[in-house]
């Protein structure tokens, strides 16, 4: 089983409000999520959590012996969170440190697990999201 996955974290003020989006594409069907994070969180942070969201989520939408069998490719726009996924860069927060360890983890619980940086213009729908968890906090 193939899982999509297209994940976005934004913060107004950075450190700011901040919310996610994800999209989360199999052959059956598209799910569409969208959470406000807080107050006083980084966009890196976001961007973070928006990924270890959407992990949890596709685990508890497939149960975990699907989840096994299943490879996922994660897009984010995040070029940083990537090539930190991906042991490019290196991690400096103590923060996107407890973040990265957390997704580590989650990706135990699948057959496999890609990540791959994306331009802005292929992530639109996970940064609506994002934007629209954002903006409900506001008003």
């Amino acid at each position: 089983m193939k899982i999509e996955i297209f994940t976005d974290g934004g913060s107004r003020g950075n450190p700011g409000i901040a919310g996610i989006g994800a999209v989360i594409k199999s052959r059956e069907e598209t799910k569409k999520y969208s959470q406000f994070l807080g107050d006083h969180k980084t966009n890196n942070e976001a961007e973070y959590q928006a990924l270890i969201f959407a992990l949890k989520k596709v685990k508890q939408l497939t149960g975990k012996k699907k989840a096994k069998e299943a490879i996922l490719n994660c897009y984010a726009d995040s070029e940083l969170m990537v090539k930190q996924l991906t042991h490019q860069y290196k991690l400096n927060n103590e923060e996107i440190k407890k973040a990265f360890l957390e997704i580590w983890n989650l990706m135990l619980d699948f057959k496999e697990v890609k990540f791959k940086h994306i331009t802005r213009d292929k992530n639109k729908e996970a940064d609506l999201l994002a934007n629209k968890a954002m903006d409900e906090r506001l008003f």
